[in-house]
């Protein structure tokens, strides 16, 4: 019957009608969770995930149910054990079972149980090249569904005793290991992207490096792939906001073409307003559709990372 005699016949606006009953019982439809959506996974929810099958299955599950789309999956060692160095089957079949549910998976490199944080010290630089070439060795043996789709580091400066009397040295440290390090990976593997997380302040500091003379933050967005923006404030507008704070990180990027991803923060902090650990799922959703509709239209725009796997259930109530 064509659509035409349907509606001669008022059938039409009885499944138009029909359809409404049913939507209405049905309750809204949710609302799309805005830009795209990565999470910090550290090392013990990490080892879990490559050693017990329900520990993969719950997360997974979690992580489509809050539409994440990629997981920095931890990729170095812990508990005295190194899985990507002696047991990388694991991670092969992780990943494989991650990408075949839709997610992307970066290594995550820097760890607070290794003190990874002086691996920017000239002294310890062997022991940043040999973390990263672990990952490099594991992903020219893996097969394509196998691999890491990029790499995200975590070595902060600021961590260091000597931060409060050597900041600029130690910030120009970190640029000579990053130069270093991304020379060592474009080498082998120039298309997996590589990115540090780095705080939001970076654009107060302006420092010298090989005769240039700019804003940290530009620096480190010259050297690598992408930047993960730990810009951890409980609201969106403002001064002391997520929009104002991404702010110079994503002009820069955009002008370079070179994504910034913003994070947030849902562990405890003493400083109240450094996290939503304080405050409602609702509440986050509200602050980043905020921030998505503010910068979301940018070049550099690369959505946002949630801080991390076992904070955010633990605050959701889920464990």
């Amino acid at each position: 019957m064509s659509p035409r005699r349907l509606l001669r016949r008022g059938a039409l606006g009885a499944l138009l009608l029909a359809a409404g009953v049913l939507a209405h019982a049905a309750g809204p439809e949710p609302e799309a969770r805005p830009g795209p959506r990565a999470i910090w996974i550290w090392e013990g929810e990490s080892y879990a995930m490559l050693e017990r099958d329900a520990a993969a299955r719950t997360a997974l599950a979690f992580l489509q149910d809050k539409s994440i789309g990629t997981a920095y999956l931890y990729a170095d060692a812990y508990e005295r054990r190194s899985l990507i160095a002696d047991q990388p089957g694991r991670y092969r079949a992780l990943l494989r079972r991650m990408h075949a549910a839709g997610l992307r998976v970066y290594a995550l490199l820097g760890s607070g149980y290794l003190h990874t944080e002086r691996y920017l010290l000239p002294a310890h630089r062997r022991e940043a090249q040999a973390m990263l070439q672990r990952v490099l060795d594991y992903q020219a043996a893996a097969a394509p569904d196998e691999r890491f789709d990029g790499i995200s580091l975590d070595i902060e400066p600021h961590i260091l005793d000597a931060w409060s009397t050597r900041k600029m040295e130690l910030l120009g440290d970190f640029l000579d290991m990053s130069d270093a390090l991304m020379r060592q990976k474009n080498a082998v593997a120039p298309g997996l992207p590589m990115g540090p997380a780095i705080p939001f302040w970076y654009d107060g500091i302006p420092i010298e490096w090989k005769g240039k003379r700019r804003a940290m933050n530009e620096h480190v967005q010259d050297l690598y792939d992408y930047v993960a923006l730990m810009d951890y404030r409980d609201h969106a507008a403002g001064g002391d906001g997520l929009i104002g704070h991404a702010q110079d990180e994503l002009d820069y990027g955009s002008r370079i073409g070179k994504p910034v991803v913003i994070g947030v923060e849902t562990a405890p902090n003493e400083i109240r307003k450094v996290s939503f650990n304080h405050l409602r799922e609702a509440d986050l959703e509200r602050e980043l559709g905020a921030t998505a509709r503010a910068v979301g239209r940018m070049p550099a725009f690369g959505g946002f990372a949630v801080h991390h796997y076992a904070a955010y259930r633990r605050w959701l109530g889920v464990d």
